[in-house]
C-alpha cells in the first residue's frame, strides 16, 4: 500500500518526493511491479523493523538499524523533514523523543489529530501516547494543540474543552478535576467540560484528554462511522425500489462519505518534539497514503514513509508545525 501511495501522491504533486526506507531490494521490486515514474521516489535500506509485539523501549534500544530509527537518523541529519509511521506508536514516539528530543517545556509530547464536526474541524489530544497522565500533562496538550489549531486553522483565540462525564463544574475523575483548575486558571480560552455526544458539534476548537481516552474516542468514532456506512448499503440494497433509490440518491451518498470516511482523517501529529513526527493507522489504505502525501506535499517538504513498519500517513504543513515550538514554549513561560 505504502508504495502505491506514494507513486499515485508524486504524480498528483510535483513539489513532493517520497523516500522509502525498508529492505532495499524488496522495495525497488515493488516499484517496478507497480510501475510509474520514480524522478521523485528513492529508497534508503534498512534491515530491522520494530514489529507491533515487540516492547517500545527495547526495540528502540536493541534495533539501531530499524526503519524508524534510520527515519529519525535522516531528519536530525538534515536529509529529511518529516518522519512519517504507521508502526509501533510507542516504538515511533520513544525514538522520537530519543533521536529528535523534546521542545523546551514539554515533558510529555503528544499525538493530537483533527476529528470532523457539524462546524469545523476540532482537535483532539492526545489519542494514544500517553495512556496514563498528569494534570500538567493535560495542560501542556492544550497549549499545544491550542497553539496548532490557531496557526493551522487560523483561529485568534481557539475555544479549549476539557472531555469528561458531564459538563458541569467538578465531573470526572482526580486528572480531570484537577486539569480543569489548571486550565481555568490559565491565559487560554477554556470552556469547560464537554461530553463524549459533544465532541461532534463543533462548540470547541480543541479537546483535551488523556492518551487512554482520546484513542477509545478515536476507534469507537472510526468503528461507528464504518456501521452507519454498512447499514446504509445494505438498505439501499434490500430490493429494486430502494436500489432505485440510491442511485437518484448517490450524489447525497458521495457526499455523506466524504464526510464520514475516516480515511480522511487518518494521521496524527505528534506534537512537543524538535522536528515533524505523524503517525498513522497500520491498516491504512492507497486511498489513505495518497491522501496524507499530498496534504504533506501543501508545505513544500519532502516526506519519508517507513514500508517496513506496515504504512503511514498524515497530514501537516511545516511551516506552521515548526513555529508551534516557539509559540507553544512562550505559552508555557507566562503560566510559568
Amino acid at each position: 500500500m505504502a508504495v502505491r501511495g506514494a507513486l499515485a501522491a508524486v504524480r498528483e504533486r510535483e513539489d513532493l518526493h517520497v523516500i522509502l526506507i525498508g529492505p532495499s531490494d524488496h522495495l525497488d521490486q515493488q516499484l517496478t511491479e507497480c510501475g510509474g515514474e520514480r524522478d521523485r521516489i528513492s529508497v534508503h535500506h534498512a534491515t530491522e523493523v520494530i514489529t507491533m509485539d515487540d516492547s517500545p523501549v527495547d526495540g528502540v534500544r536493541k534495533k539501531k538499524e530499524a526503519t524508524i530509527m534510520v527515519g529519525f537518523d535522516l531528519v536530525k541529519k538534515g536529509q529529511a523533514d518529516a518522519v512519517v509511521s504507521a508502526g509501533n506508536s510507542g516504538a515511533t514516539m520513544a525514538a522520537a523523543v530519543r533521536k529528535l528530543g523534546r521542545l523546551p517545556g514539554i515533558s510529555r509530547p503528544g499525538i493530537a489529530s483533527f476529528f470532523p464536526t457539524l462546524k469545523n474541524p476540532v482537535m483532539l489530544m492526545d489519542i494514544g501516547a500517553n495512556v496514563d497522565c498528569r494534570p500538567q500533562h493535560l495542560y501542556q496538550f492544550a497549549v499545544m494543540a491550542s497553539s496548532c489549531s490557531r496557526l493551522l486553522l487560523d483561529i485568534s483565540k481557539p475555544r479549549i474543552g476539557l472531555l469528561s462525564i458531564g459538563e458541569e463544574t467538578g465531573k470526572g475523575n482526580a486528572l480531570v478535576k484537577e486539569t480543569y483548575e489548571l486550565l481555568r486558571q490559565s491565559p487560554l480560552n477554556f470552556l469547560g467540560n464537554v461530553e463524549g455526544r459533544d465532541v461532534y458539534k463543533g462548540d470547541v476548537d480543541v479537546i483535551v484528554c488523556d492518551g487512554f481516552v482520546g484513542n477509545v474516542a478515536l476507534k469507537a468514532s472510526e468503528g461507528l462511522a464504518q456501521m452507519l456506512a454498512s447499514f446504509l448499503k445494505q438498505e439501499f440494497n434490500r430490493n429494486l425500489m430502494t436500489k432505485l433509490v440510491a442511485l437518484i440518491a448517490l450524489p447525497v451518498l458521495k457526499n455523506f462519505k466524504s464526510h464520514v470516511d475516516h480515511r480522511r482523517y487518518n494521521g496524527a501529529t505528534l506534537l512537543g518534539l524538535k522536528g515533524i513526527v505523524v503517525k498513522s493507522h497500520g491498516s491504512a489504505d492507497v486511498f489513505s497514503f495518497t491522501n496524507a502525501l499530498e496534504r504533506a506535499a501543501e508545505g513544500g517538504i519532502p516526506v519519508m514513509i517507513f514500508v517496513g513498519n506496515a504504512g503511514c500517513i498524515q497530514i501537516h504543513q511545516v511551516q506552521p508545525l515548526r513555529a508551534l515550538g516557539g509559540v507553544a514554549l512562550r505559552a508555557l513561560q507566562r503560566r510559568g
